[in-house]
């Protein structure tokens, strides 16, 4: 009997900024469901993973990606998404993904905000109204089991705990875990749960995004990527709001201002803004000295207590 094989397919996470809303390039699948841009790898004919990838991106959304790094490369075994293809080859699937940041969020492609997939990670107003029915349902699910007690007390701030917000991967996997999103129950053909929370999305995607959610969150502490999302000229409130629509936290808005005055990051540009809807605010752009120079400065995120 011959092997089912492998097939290889690439994803692209592309973050950007609308309507000072974190939002992921996304497509429709053939479910209908949100999806990431993904294709197949032809060894064949694709010379490089990154240029099918780049090749497909744009013929799938209209899109040219401009500089992405690797993500991940999801391939685990038994795995209950993607499932195998269909068909009677039945090819296990690896998929590799790549995480790109833009400033050009183009109206003729499809953006989608990051937080309609995650609600419980925004918590700039506190934590999320769906936060208190996952509580409950998490409290039964780790009812008579320490460890899963431990892992919902953790990750999800209970009882006062220190909210970290790059761990946007462990909770999106310990609520499919306990069986809390829509993907869970499509994975196991059982009936969806009850107001899960959160847009699904097809094939294994929003592990994906989940993913790149938290390696972005992350590299805000220490790389100014953050800059990658912004214009050419901004104003320190759309470098806040920028920060705090990523890392879905409320900013202290002096002890923000003063840490990235700290870094040396930015350089005022002389000139102001009139579309603050109030008093001008001074425009700023990044500072001339180049920033792989600053590779391991990112810049300040003090949450507001």
């Amino acid at each position: 009997m011959a092997e089912p094989g492998v097939r290889i397919g690439l994803s692209a996470v592309v973050f950007a900024l609308r309507d000072r809303r974190a939002c992921v390039l996304t497509t429709t699948g053939e479910d209908g469901l949100a999806a990431l841009p993904f294709g197949p790898f032809d060894p064949s004919k694709d010379r490089t993973f990154e240029r099918a990838l780049r090749d497909f991106v744009t013929a799938q959304t209209g899109f040219r990606l401009g500089f992405v790094e690797q993500l991940y490369t999801f391939g685990d075994l038994n795995r209950d998404s993607p499932r195998a293809t269909p068909g009677p080859d039945r090819r296990r699937e690896v998929s590799v993904s790549y995480l790109a940041l833009t400033a050009d969020a183009s109206a003729d492609a499809q953006w989608t905000p990051v937080l309609d997939f995650f609600p419980w990670e925004d918590r700039r107003a506190g934590p999320a109204a769906c936060v208190s029915e996952l509580a409950s349902a998490l409290d039964r699910w780790a009812a008579s089991d320490a460890r899963r007690r431990a892992r919902v007390d953790i990750l999800f701030a209970i009882d006062g705990g220190r909210w970290n917000e790059g761990r946007v991967l462990e909770r999106y996997e310990l609520l499919y875990e306990a069986g809390l999103v829509s993907e869970a129950a499509r994975d196991h053909d059982q009936p969806p749960a009850p107001a899960a929370p959160g847009r699904a999305m097809a094939s294994d995607h929003r592990r994906i995004l989940a993913t790149g959610l938290g390696r972005l969150r992350s590299k805000l502490q220490y790389r100014p990527v953050l800059f990658d999302l912004m214009p050419a000229a901004f104003t320190l409130s759309d470098l806040q709001s920028a920060a705090e629509a990523v890392a879905g936290l409320s900013l202290h808005k002096q002890n923000f201002r003063r840490g990235v005055e700290r870094t040396g990051l930015v350089q005022p540009t002389g000139r102001l803004s009139s579309a603050t809807g109030g008093r001008p605010a001074e425009l700023f752009r990044v500072a001339e000295a180049d920033l792989s120079a600053a590779e391991t400065m990112g810049l300040p995120l003090p949450a507001q207590r």
